[in-house]
């Protein structure tokens, strides 16, 4: 099973507070992933804003006030390529939560790849882990926000192994 962590707008857009610099390199490999598992084994995910923020997630929209769009805005839209695919919606970096395992069906092992490394992702893979989900994380295939935040985030993960893997690691920057 494939899990696609916040393949949104708002991630890709070189011009947004929260664009990766690294997206365009991942976005090919992204896109070989998807296609390897096909559309019935693929979860897209979705950071998307509260309706009302609530305790650290006050001064953090304080902070990004940008963010406070609707779910079904543009900011928050997957990119063209999987426009319209389900996706499992969180107000929370990390998407481990009952709609994602629903999503998962059972599965015990999946590939994460997406955006941000060091946000989201992280923050999916490590709960996901603890949970006795074998995580692969394919670092060729996710972005980070910026590229040495991206082999920190990897370089934690890989401590978790052999509950998280890395795969497809270049080198550090």
């Amino acid at each position: 099973m494939l899990v696609c962590v916040d393949l949104q707008h708002v991630f890709a857009d070189p011009g947004s507070d929260w664009g990766s610099p690294m997206f365009a390199d991942a976005r090919a490999r992204i896109a070989e992933r998807v296609q390897a598992y096909g559309p019935d084994r693929t979860v897209f995910t979705r950071f998307v804003a509260p309706e009302r923020p609530a305790g650290a997630w006050v001064a953090y929209y304080e902070q990004w006030p940008f963010a406070l769009a609707p779910a079904d805005g543009e900011l928050y839209a997957l990119i063209p390529e999987y426009a319209g695919r389900p996706t499992v919606d969180e107000p929370t970096f990390g998407k481990w939560a009952p709609a994602l395992q629903r999503a998962l069906g059972g599965a015990r092992s999946v590939e994460l790849v997406g955006v941000a490394t060091d946000c989201c992702v992280i923050s999916t893979a490590l709960p996901m882990s603890d949970a006795g989900v074998r995580v692969v994380v394919r670092a060729d295939a996710c972005a980070g926000s910026t590229p040495q935040n991206h082999a920190n985030a990897l370089d934690v993960m890989a401590l978790y192994a052999p509950l998280i893997e890395v795969r497809g690691r270049r080198t550090s920057p």
